[in-house]
């Protein structure tokens, strides 16, 4: 079954459990830091030398740049020292090694995928277009992050994916971002946290404030109330994890983008990045362009919307939503503003597909219901699968519909250009649907993709199979236009 149009590529990018990232590790309790820490002080010059050079002979060529990383997680822990006296530089690299794991961000699951065009078009043969992927990778713990692979589609339409290279590396946290605090009151008042200890805390910061300053005042309030109620403690941990949740981070420009992945920024204990739908947005004449990806931030308990935003894939600003509309998870930016404001699709009721305006990329209040669910295959609900596509029918909508036995499958509608909350077009059975191949897998039964992309009169669909791997189809835009007008 599925669309006659529809052709599978021969690509397939599996989980790889060997593709590991060198996390800092350390127990919860500050005692038992400061024990591991003792034990090692404890050595002499030689048996340190010894056991760091097994942990070098075992790791090191596993990882790019391992000593000055081994060096940052020691700076972490210092503070528990018993003595101020600094160590011999082996010792540093040992007392880090014991506070450093591995972790295989894709052991589990590389899946959901969304595609853009890269922004180096340089050095192609006429017709081919250069590619960024970007794929949800889960390991241990259920803990989701973002890696990313290049790849070519060359004029004959063949998809070539670029080797991932042997190493991964996180990105550099800028530690001091900045914060509006307008915009960051009116975010706690939408958690739920409009009460005497927000505005204790807010009063005293200016109007434009770091996270140090942030960390600061926090301080001062928490000093200046020896009666602190559950309440005040909720709020405290509402406002940390609010401000871990809006900063930046940098790459390197000479790391190739496939060992570049965009991890949890763990704080307050964030534990996800879900589903990152990417789009190359254009700001209009003279405006340029740039990358935004709504995703999900998920701490095990709480989903946050958020936006990631970059110009280059080197430089990345993770910044929340905001509003009455930022609800739930599947939120997807339309590629330009529509009558001078942008829009978003979203899905606050987890069941059908809406829409939302604003005048602001940061703030999202209004809503309009675009699309119930209305054939079998997405009876259970409907959703967004991606950005949509700009065409010259219309607006190209990939979605998703969940039916008996919890089965995804992929859809398509078409909305008007001028005014999206028009469906003009409408499938009404699948794009895409998980063949015997494809059904196998951490969630099985399930066909899903967060964004593609229209090159050469073809619709390119990078999708994941049951949660677990991704692959990549093509649908001949002429006939899939066809088959929307004529429903």
């Amino acid at each position: 079954m599925g669309f006659d149009a529809l052709q599978r590529m021969d690509v397939c990018l599996r989980p790889d459990p060997s593709r590991v990232l060198i996390r800092f590790f350390a127990p919860h309790s500050s005692d038992r830091i400061e024990r591991v820490l003792a034990r090692i002080m404890v050595l002499d010059e030689a048996t340190i030398q010894k056991r760091l050079a097994f942990v070098m002979e075992y790791f090191e060529e596993r990882h790019s740049n391992i000593r000055p990383i081994l060096i940052r997680h020691y700076d972490k822990v210092a503070s528990h020292m018993s003595t101020d006296l600094e160590p011999s530089e082996p010792r540093k690299l040992l007392l880090g090694a014991y506070f450093t794991s591995e972790f295989a961000m894709e052991s589990a699951a590389l899946f959901n995928p969304s595609i853009v065009p890269h922004p180096d078009q340089s050095g192609l043969q006429e017709g081919a277009l250069r590619i960024v992927l970007s794929l949800r990778a889960t390991g241990e713990g259920h803990i989701s992050s973002v890696e990313f692979r290049c790849g070519v589609i060359d004029s004959d339409f063949n998809i070539h994916i670029e080797d991932p290279g042997d190493f991964v590396t996180e990105p550099e946290i800028i530690q001091n971002p900045t914060y509006d605090k307008k915009v960051f009151s009116l975010k706690l008042y939408e958690l739920g946290y409009k009460n005497d200890t927000t505005r204790k805390i807010l009063s005293g910061l200016s109007e434009a404030f770091s996270l140090e300053q942030l960390l600061s005042r926090i301080d001062e309030v928490l000093q200046a109330s020896p009666y602190r109620s559950r309440s005040f403690g909720e709020t405290l941990t509402a406002i940390r994890s609010l401000a871990e949740a809006n900063y930046e981070v940098c790459f390197s420009t000479d790391q190739p983008l496939a060992e570049r992945v965009i991890f949890p920024h763990m704080g307050q204990g964030r534990k996800s990045i879900e589903d990152a739908r990417f789009v190359c947005f254009d700001h209009g004449e003279d405006g340029g362009s740039t990358y935004y990806a709504t995703y999900t931030a998920y701490d095990g308990h709480t989903f946050l919307p958020q936006l990631l935003e970059t110009k280059d894939f080197t430089h990345f600003r993770f910044i929340t939503l905001n509003g009455e509309g930022v609800q739930n998870k599947g939120m997807a930016l339309f590629p330009r503003q529509i009558n001078g404001r942008y829009a978003m699709l979203s899905r606050q009721d987890n069941e059908n597909i809406f829409i939302m305006f604003s005048d602001s990329i940061h703030f999202w209040h209004e809503r309009q219901l675009v699309m119930k669910p209305s054939f079998p295959w997405e009876y259970v609900q409907l959703g967004n699968c991606g950005s949509p596509i700009e065409i010259d029918e219309g607006w190209l909508v990939l979605t998703h519909g969940v039916g008996a036995m919890r089965r995804y499958c992929i859809g398509a509608i078409l909305l008007d250009r001028d005014d999206p909350t028009r469906v003009i077009g409408r499938l009404e059975e699948p794009l895409l649907e998980p063949n015997e191949n494809e059904r196998e897998g951490y969630v099985p039964n399930v066909v899903y993709t967060c964004g593609g992309l229209v090159h050469q009169d073809k619709l390119v669909v990078p999708y994941a199979m049951s949660d677990y791997a991704t692959s990549i189809a093509r649908v001949d835009l002429q006939q899939l236009v066809q088959a929307l007008k004529s429903k």
